[in-house]
């Protein structure tokens, strides 16, 4: 599952306490369905849970794969942007989410339906799935040339969305579609050794491998294309694409024994100590370049720069890597760079109302905070650009982060207190045979369709008045009727060239050509793909007590 971002997928370091804790072997049986609950709630959950899925599988899927949300006559419906009728969604929360939490429903209450519904969105995926073994952000079973009229469209006018305005035909590690994908075609052919899904998981496995750098690191989009915008081959950070190619990696090893792949989780690994700058900027950018790996930009709004969110990460994730190997290396960057984070917070009068006290972005050499600004309408007249100006900043990108530097600190110096041989004790990498959990949507995971938030659990299970209300809310229809406070414009022609006499420098979207989604002021009810993940996801944990 995708981490909050915005799959939610497990982090590096607890996957080296998950992996041990629990889940089915290959090719077992399920777990036994659990009989947590009193009965009469207990059976009203599991006649909810088949009515949800079944309208679900038989009125939302299209070719067993799903899109964020649709108005309920379908007249319109929406990934992260419109989408047409016959597209499916892979960006989560989206089809291999779905999966997910039909595999955890079929755990949870052994019922064979669940299995099905999960085995249609494989097919699905692997239907989607780029002949170089990962995946785009949506596919089209009308085909190529419906998917092209799609990015012209759509797609290239979405002055905020980049990453959609082109189409070069590669796949993507962005947004953990590809990994959450992988793992879920991993599940399944643990499930029940299922051969049909032997070969498309060997692909997507391949696909990680093949598109590694040597120095470790990958690009955001692989295969490269003389189409592709430059960033989309720089080593990337952003969204987390190497962790979670390292955990697909390590989940590999541990299930199916495949120490092929320990070479390049090494080298993942690696690649974030040498890209690490050196002192007094000792932080990471976005993106590095593959050939000299320097720090560089990405999207128009992404400057050349250090990133202190990244960063931030940067080094949770190399605290994590010597919680897997015991490796000193891994933690000889980490003063340096929280030295750095430190330098870098602004001053008391910057900081935001929540609490954010650091600059998205810091401009390389002169360690001065750099802020991002836009002008024009749309995206033909329109431009951004950044300065030292702190007003005035883009809303659809935060200028300002929090970062929580003394926690960072005290985990450090946790790990260098403890004896290796403690830290290490449950790494799977120093210990196979661990198992996969047998649920992924029972933690924290990003559900944001842009109608439902982030589900932060407590550790709690839901207590039985919280599971009636989610009971209560499913209408008639057999869905949870959900705001649609994401919307956009439709497509109705490209952008003018003058710009729109409005001011869209701090506004979610530009004129009326642009086809970025936006938050409405006045939301239609209709279907959320989050919603049901939200709510399948508390009565999953209801049945099984966690």
């Amino acid at each position: 599952m995708r981490r909050a971002r915005g799959a939610a997928a497990l982090t590096v370091a607890a996957l080296a306490l998950t992996l041990v804790a629990c889940g089915p072997d290959a090719g077992s049986d399920p777990p036994a369905p659990a009989t947590t609950g009193t009965d009469g709630l207990r059976e009203d959950v599991l006649a909810t849970m088949r009515l949800a899925t079944s309208f679900m599988t038989d009125d939302v899927a299209y070719q067993g794969g799903y899109l964020w949300s649709s108005l309920p006559d379908r007249s319109r419906q929406f990934g992260e942007m419109e989408a047409y009728a016959t597209q499916i969604w892979i960006q989560p929360p989206g089809t291999a989410t779905m999966g997910h939490v039909y595999l955890d429903a079929y755990h949870a209450t052994g019922d064979e339906a669940y299995y099905d519904a999960a085995r249609e969105v494989a097919d699905a995926l692997i239907a989607a799935q780029h002949p170089a073994g990962g995946w785009n952000y949506l596919h089209d079973f009308a085909g190529e040339e419906s998917l092209q009229r799609w990015y012209d469209t759509i797609g290239r006018n979405g002055w905020r969305l980049e990453e959609f305005q082109h189409h070069d035909g590669s796949a993507t590690f962005d947004d953990a579609g590809t990994a959450e994908s992988s793992q879920l075609l991993l599940r399944l052919y643990l499930e029940k050794e299922d051969p049909a899904l032997r070969p498309p998981l060997d692909r997507a496995v391949d696909f990680v491998l093949d598109s590694q750098y040597p120095v470790g690191g990958w690009p955001q989009r692989y295969p490269a294309s003389p189409d592709a915008e430059p960033y989309t081959r720089h080593i990337t950070f952003n969204d987390d694409v190497a962790a979670e190619n390292i955990e697909l990696l390590l989940m590999v090893h541990q299930t199916l024994g495949d120490e092929a792949v320990l070479p390049a989780v090494r080298a993942a690994m690696d690649a974030f100590v040498v890209t690490q700058q050196p002192a007094p900027q000792a932080g990471w950018s976005l993106q590095h370049d593959a050939d000299d790996l320097r720090p560089v930009g990405a999207r128009t709004y992404e400057p050349d720069s250090l990133a202190t969110h990244t960063t931030a990460g940067n080094v949770e994730k190399l605290l994590g890597f010597y919680e897997l190997t015991g490796d000193e290396r891994y933690l000889a960057g980490v003063p340096a760079a929280l030295d750095w984070l430190d330098s870098v917070r602004l001053p008391e009068e910057l900081w935001t109302a929540d609490g954010r006290q650091f600059p998205t972005f810091v401009e390389l050499g002169t360690n001065r905070p750099l802020y991002v600004h836009r002008t024009g309408s749309n995206v033909v007249n329109g431009r951004y650009w950044a300065d030292e100006d702190p007003t005035g900043t883009i809303v659809h990108y935060n200028a300002f982060r929090s970062v929580d530097v003394p926690a960072l600190r005290e985990r450090y110096a946790d790990l260098v207190a403890r004896p290796v041989e403690e830290v290490t004790a449950t790494s799977p990498l120093l210990h196979p045979g661990a198992e996969l959990p047998a649920y992924f949507s029972t933690e924290d995971v990003s559900v944001s369709d842009l109608n439902v938030g982030t589900l932060h659990r407590t550790g709690e299970p839901p207590t039985d008045e919280e599971v009636r209300e989610v009971l209560d809310a499913l209408g008639d229809e057999g869905y949870w009727p959900t705001p649609l406070l994401s919307t956009s414009h439709q497509y109705s022609g490209d952008g003018s060239p003058t710009p729109d006499a409005g001011d869209y420098s701090r506004t979610e979207v530009g004129d009326a050509t642009d086809t970025s989604p936006f938050t409405t002021d006045d939301p239609v009810t209709g279907i959320s793909t989050g919603r049901y993940i939200e709510h399948m996801s508390t009565l999953i944990r209801y049945l099984v007590g966690g």
